[in-house]
């Protein structure tokens, strides 16, 4: 496995894979990887014939509070994870590779951005879909995959692609918890102790939001009051938002039908803020 810097070496590799006829996956990350993450790489290698991993923590998706200069970062580690996994390059650039000096030109989208974390984190998805724009202009994968924890941004990646014509396949793979049922994220690590005892009430309230529409309850505002006052029992927790909304559209719903998705979005502990959810078709 190779870890390159430039866009001019991820061309100059992927080139001759092509040239060899060989299959390209992507999955494009912003470090600190984990068993989520190596998920996507291990579905990418059983899809592909060569995978490349991005690891770049875009300063574009962070807005001027967020925690860019703390987001974690380990390199060895996730080159260790990524050649276990089977990949066989890494693109790890500088910001500056990824944006030079005058850079003026962006990707932005209405709609399903304007819900969810598009509401509290405004700058986001016009920092997500610019850099994976660039990105898939670099890599040129057949295939690029994505984790569904983030469920929007999957949404707003697959429509992109879509309303752009991009030719590649993009694929969802499915949440992976840790043994209590809280998502994996980078961003766990951010939590003390006693916060990352009380975030599984995160994965809670969304086994319990679940099971309400799996038992026939089908007005959205019963299952998401259930869920904020299941995530309000702790003390540590301030939400952001819980909602349930149309898969298609990132719309609210006020009765469950068709493909839905209900997201959280929990600061805990004033230490993170964890995103969670589930997705499902509701046809009676």
């Amino acid at each position: 496995m190779k870890i390159v810097s430039t866009v001019a070496e991820v061309r100059k590799e992927v080139n001759e894979w092509k040239k060899a006829g060989l299959s390209v996956g992507f999955v494009p990350t912003m470090g600190y990887l984990h068993e989520g993450h190596e998920s996507l790489i291990k579905k990418a290698v059983e899809q592909n014939d060569a995978v490349v991993v991005s690891i770049f923590v875009n300063p574009m998706q962070f807005g001027p509070t967020e925690d860019l200069a703390s987001y974690p970062r380990d390199l060895e580690k996730d080159a260790e994870l990524c050649e276990n996994a089977g990949a066989k390059l890494i693109f790890h650039p500088e910001p500056e590779e990824m944006y030079d000096e005058g850079f003026c030109s962006y990707v932005d989208m209405n709609g399903l951005t304007n819900a969810l974390c598009g509401l509290s984190r405004p700058v986001h998805f016009r920092g997500v879909c610019t850099v994976v724009n660039k990105l898939f202009n670099i890599v040129k994968p057949d295939r690029a995959y994505f984790g569904e924890k983030d469920a929007q941004q999957l949404a707003v990646v697959k429509r992109m692609v879509k309303d752009l014509n991009m030719d590649l396949e993009i694929i969802g793979c499915p949440i992976i918890r840790e043994a209590d049922g809280l998502a994996k994220s980078s961003r766990n690590t951010y939590l003390s102790a006693e916060s990352r005892k009380q975030a599984v009430i995160l994965s809670k309230s969304i086994f319990m939001g679940k099971k309400m529409i799996e038992d026939g309850e089908r007005d959205a505002a019963k299952v998401i009051s259930a869920m904020k006052d299941m995530i309000n029992s702790v003390s540590l927790t301030e939400i952001d938002y819980v909602e349930i909304v149309d898969v298609n559209t990132m719309k609210s719903i006020d009765t469950i039908k068709g493909d839905i998705l209900c997201a959280i979005a929990v600061n805990v502990g004033g230490e993170a803020r964890l995103i969670d959810n589930f997705m499902m078709t509701v046809n009676d």
